[in-house]
């Protein structure tokens, strides 16, 4: 075997126990999440709607990626729940404007405990000089892998 075929094997091996990380991360954190007795996609809209208060639902839909009709149906279950409000924006009848209720905030407080646990165990045994190598080497994967989406969208552009 030359270096040639070692590197793409380790390249592949790498890439592979990124996935598998980001996989048993999501696992984990849907675990515990659960605990909360909200679902995974109504939990990111209430963390969305903590960090805006009075965000309109097109907003979300936009910051979310994902269509208004989508937001729609999941923000009435979380009103019916009793973790949201939602108020007709008195400029335009069109929006509504979303405001997280205490009982909503309750369950971004405990899941803002859940990551930071999971953080801390996550990180476990590491010092602060390997997490910034981690960071520095992530953030070249990143870069990598933003330029790989440019070409992509470059080639779509051209068909």
């Amino acid at each position: 075997m030359d270096n040639h075929e070692h590197s793409k094997i380790n390249n592949m091996i790498l890439v592979h126990q990124l996935i598998g990380f980001a996989i048993k991360h999501r696992k984990i954190m849907l675990n515990y999440l659960a605990e909360t007795g909200v679902y995974h996609s109504q939990h990111r809209l209430l963390m969305e709607i903590s960090h805006y208060p009075n965000v309109s639902q097109n907003d979300i839909a936009r910051m979310m990626d994902v269509s208004a009709a989508t937001i729609a149906v999941s923000l009435k279950k979380l009103e019916k729940e009793g973790y949201i409000n939602k108020e007709m924006d008195e400029g335009d009848n069109r929006l509504n404007k979303i405001t997280i209720t205490e009982k909503g905030n309750r369950i971004v407080e405990q899941s803002r405990q859940i990551f930071e646990s999971t953080d801390r165990k996550v990180f476990e045994g590491f010092t602060e000089e390997e997490k910034s190598t981690l960071s520095f080497l992530l953030q070249k994967l990143d870069a990598n892998l933003g330029k790989m989406e440019d070409e992509l969208k470059l080639k779509k552009e051209r068909t």
